[in-house]
């Protein structure tokens, strides 16, 4: 399922308010628990993170030492 950062940022939003239901668009959802808002959160971001990471550059760590390395 394809979801929206906008869906995440409302799901965030109940769970911080404490409230099951949440309302995307045109229909309201209502949660069993917590527990399952957060799995359903975490889901969400890893998805959408997946699509974001396509076009997310890479980080590139280089060392260097300096000096004759004689110790």
């Amino acid at each position: 399922m394809a979801f929206t950062k906008n869906q995440v940022e409302q799901l965030e939003a109940a769970i911080a308010a404490g409230v099951l239901s949440v309302r995307y668009a045109d229909r309201t959802v209502t949660y069993q628990s917590m527990a399952e808002m957060r799995r359903l959160l975490k889901q969400m971001r890893e998805e959408l993170g997946q699509a974001a990471g396509a076009t997310r550059r890479r980080r590139i760590v280089r060392l260097y030492q300096s000096g004759t390395g004689n110790v």
